[in-house]
């Protein structure tokens, strides 16, 4: 009797998470989509090396620019390595390029975000004009800026496009965070004589908790762009390390007409998991903002 009491509250809980993704997909058709595009992304990234059975970084002489074939399913580029292999070792390199700078971009914001509603002032008035100049220059740019002052590389490109994320989700977080200032339980909180740290991340950060996740989700595919971009333009991750812009950057225009599935395959991998997040974030934030609600 008692195991079976135990594991009541567990299956009831584990049907009410499968209710509540059942109807985000009958609700949202697009999104669910979206999320099966990111599903699948993450899956052939964490299991590329099981999925894969050629190396993304040899150089094959004798088979450049196959086209797709039972060896090699979407062919070969112009170095005879596999398209299919290095694409899905390319996911590898856009998720994590992504999520950790999304991440860790719209955390930093959050907390200043919270922050500044919380204090106000000129503490507020001072952060919101320096937010004011980041977000006066465009993504790729600011993201340019920090790689051409710090240089190529992975962990670089994640720097470069961390920054420009953090005051677009310091401004979302700190609009929401306004309201969240005005309650009642904020003014209990200080009457109680709790520490301003205790307030902002007990108190205040779980109930912004949507807008961070909403814009989380969506830098995530701003995120890839940007690297895929970067690396296109020889700013990003630098060979022999598989990444879609450096596809792009090395048979887009030289082998356009002769070999073209060498920029069409990557092309199509940028796009759908650009659009995959998009969707997905899109969904998500009609599902978590009550406001948007039917």
């Amino acid at each position: 009797m008692a195991i079976l009491s135990e594991s009541a509250p567990q299956t009831a809980r584990r049907s009410t998470v499968l209710s509540s993704i059942w109807q985000f997909c009958r609700q949202n058709p697009l999104g669910a989509a979206g999320a099966v595009v990111v599903f699948v992304m993450g899956f052939m990234a964490i299991f590329a090396d099981f999925v894969t059975w050629n190396d993304p970084t040899r150089n094959n002489f004798g088979v450049m620019l196959e086209p797709p074939s039972a060896d090699y399913w979407l062919g070969t580029d112009q170095y005879g390595r596999d398209l299919y292999s290095r694409i899905v070792y390319g996911a590898r390199t856009a998720l994590m390029v992504g999520f950790v700078s999304a991440f860790v971009g719209a955390t930093i914001g959050l907390i200043l975000g919270v922050a500044s509603a919380y204090f106000g002032g000129r503490f507020d008035l001072i952060f919101q004009r320096v937010m004011d100049v980041l977000m006066a220059f465009p993504l790729v740019i600011l993201a340019l800026a920090v790689v051409s002052i710090f240089g190529t590389g992975v962990e670089n490109v994640i720097l470069a496009i961390t920054i420009p994320f953090i005051p677009r989700c310091a401004r979302v977080v700190r609009s929401s965070a306004l309201a969240v200032r005005e309650t009642p339980y904020i003014d209990a909180a200080r009457a109680c004589g709790f520490s301003h740290t205790r307030i902002v991340l007990r108190h205040m950060v779980p109930n912004v908790m949507a807008p961070y996740l909403i814009m989380m989700t969506a830098a995530v595919g701003q995120a890839i762009l940007i690297e895929a971009s970067l690396s296109f333009l020889g700013l990003g991750v630098q060979e022999p390390v598989p990444a879609w812009g450096l596809m792009l950057r090395g048979g887009a225009q030289e082998y356009a007409e002769s070999a073209p599935w060498v920029a069409i395959f990557p092309g199509i991998a940028i796009s759908l998991a650009v659009f995959g997040f998009n969707l997905f974030g899109d969904a998500l934030r009609d599902w978590l903002d009550p406001k948007l609600k039917s």
